[in-house]
């Protein structure tokens, strides 16, 4: 395991090093002390590695990670997995705002509350938030999902594309084509796999309620894909 106490260590030696795991190498674990809100921690990770951060940490933490697993026991500021194309974020704490944006894919957890566009443009990322979060989070959500046990503030889903959304709390106000939709089985059974990757074992996925796109802004109409 490879120690960067960034205290007096440059926050460049750590990223460059995760960034330079050879092909199969065995010894692929990190751990960070003391980032004292530094920002850019652990960005561009492409290669199956984990890294424990052992404290908060600025905006863009994880951002474009593909294939890592980063832990940061403490909150993160804005931007947290931005853009992630794969792997696993956890964060332990609070998160800022614009958690898990545009991120293509892998999985996003944040044990706390997230601020506002919380989501946004997501476009296949999985993002789970135990506490609540803030307004105008999945704005343009294009595809994933998003899932909030606790609850969510205005405009929630504004624009909304195809990204599922589920809430088990209250809702403050939905976005411009967001509305309420009907829980079927298979969406209780992605969100029932969705909790356990997330390691939540005492909600159920009945507690929840399902909102998605009405369709009404599109420009496209599948039905009229003939036509184009």
């Amino acid at each position: 395991m490879s120690v960067f106490d960034l205290s007096h260590m440059p926050l460049r030696d750590l990223n460059a090093a995760l960034h330079q795991v050879p092909e199969g190498a065995n010894d692929t674990s990190f751990t960070v002390d003391n980032p004292r809100g530094h920002h850019a921690v652990a960005v561009g990770i492409d290669r199956p590695v984990s890294v424990e951060v052992n404290g908060s940490v600025g905006y863009y933490c994880a951002g474009m990670n593909d294939g890592g697993t980063v832990t940061v026991h403490g909150s993160a500021g804005p931007g947290v997995a931005e853009n992630m194309m794969s792997g696993t974020v956890v964060i332990e704490g609070d998160a800022s705002q614009y958690a898990g944006a545009t991120g293509h894919g892998g999985l996003l957890v944040i044990k706390g509350n997230a601020a506002s566009r919380c989501g946004i443009s997501m476009k296949g990322i999985d993002i789970v938030v135990c506490g609540n979060i803030g307004h105008m989070s999945a704005f343009m959500g294009q595809s994933g999902h998003l899932v909030v046990l606790g609850d969510a503030g205005d405009a929630l889903g504004d624009s909304l594309y195809e990204a599922k959304l589920f809430v088990r709390g209250a809702v403050k106000s939905l976005g411009a084509d967001c509305i309420e939709k009907d829980m079927r089985p298979e969406h209780r059974e992605k969100l029932a796999e969705l909790l356990e990757r997330a390691g939540v074992t005492d909600v159920k996925p009945e507690e929840f309620r399902r909102y998605g796109s009405a369709r009404k802004l599109y420009n496209f109409n599948i039905d009229n894909a003939d036509a184009y």
